[in-house]
């Protein structure tokens, strides 16, 4: 029961990943924040999460409209701060795929993916984690992919974002190891959800069927399940997978004394006392 009594936001919450994950949490006695695009999915969501002593909380905003997310954040800090003092986990799961090669696709899948995945986390976390820091506490956990560790046809816009998480990520956990937070790295394989029925196209239309790769995947509660007890033990990067696409996430680890390094090089100041070179000339 890591996790009773906090608050957890999670993203792409309507189903898949993101409801397993508020599910789990809520069952542990955690407070959930629901957001995604549909309301009533969120809706169906929070009844089952609130149950016991979780409370659920529906905030829906499309994830690519900045102001939209700005207000959400706002509005799911007030809400967290009467249950606990903030918001203890942010969890960005958000997320939308991609079946088609890139001599074939239209430039704007691009921008589309990239917003929805890379910049869409990255902008709800940094309108949190200034908070974050003052509180001295939480977890950030960005969904990202095995395909974000090793690049995978008909995903080259996929994998640039999924990739680009991972780098955010990575080098923000440099930056607040030392003031109390954690940041995770989830790498999930193929988990049996939407996600290739969601997927974009090469002219940006949905897709509409799935991945006989997908409907043979590791069943989503199963996933949850992983990720949470992985994000309790304090593990940095989670590669959530089986077979062959478990071989190749753990072929691609980052190995634990370079996340320990960097941090370290934070903590002593490193990033602190570098200097510009027309500082150096001046002196």
């Amino acid at each position: 029961m890591a996790f009773a009594g906090e608050v957890a936001w999670i993203t792409g919450a309507s189903s898949g990943i993101g409801a397993a994950v508020a599910r789990a949490l809520a069952a542990e006695g955690a407070h959930v924040i629901l957001s995604g695009r549909n309301a009533e999915a969120l809706a169906e969501v929070a009844a089952d999460c609130a149950k016991g002593n979780a409370t659920a909380f529906i905030l829906p905003f499309e994830a690519t409209d900045h102001p939209a997310g700005l207000a959400a954040a706002e509005q799911a800090w007030a809400w967290a701060v009467e249950r606990s003092g903030g918001i203890d986990i942010l969890f960005n799961n958000a997320g939308i795929s991609q079946r088609s090669l890139a001599v074939d696709t239209d430039y704007a899948v691009y921008e589309r993916i990239i917003a929805v995945d890379l910049l869409a986390p990255i902008a709800l976390t940094q309108a949190l984690v200034g908070r974050m820091v003052a509180r001295g506490k939480g977890r950030i956990a960005m969904v990202s992919s095995v395909a974000g560790k090793v690049g995978v046809p008909l995903r080259t816009a996929y994998s640039a974002a999924k990739f680009g998480l991972i780098g955010y990520a990575d080098a923000l956990r440099t930056e607040v190891t030392g003031e109390g937070l954690q940041v995770h790295v989830i790498a999930p394989g193929s988990v049996r959800t939407n996600v290739s029925r969601n997927a974009l196209n090469a002219d940006g239309s949905r897709r509409g069927v799935s991945d006989k790769g997908i409907d043979g995947g590791m069943d989503p509660e199963v996933a949850a399940a992983q990720m949470l007890a992985e994000m309790a033990a304090g593990k940095r990067e989670i590669i959530v997978a089986t077979g062959f696409e478990q071989m190749i996430g753990e072929a691609c680890r980052t190995p634990e004394e370079i996340f320990d390094r960097m941090a370290k090089m934070v903590a002593d100041g490193y990033a602190t006392k570098m200097e510009s070179p027309k500082a150096e000339t001046a002196e």
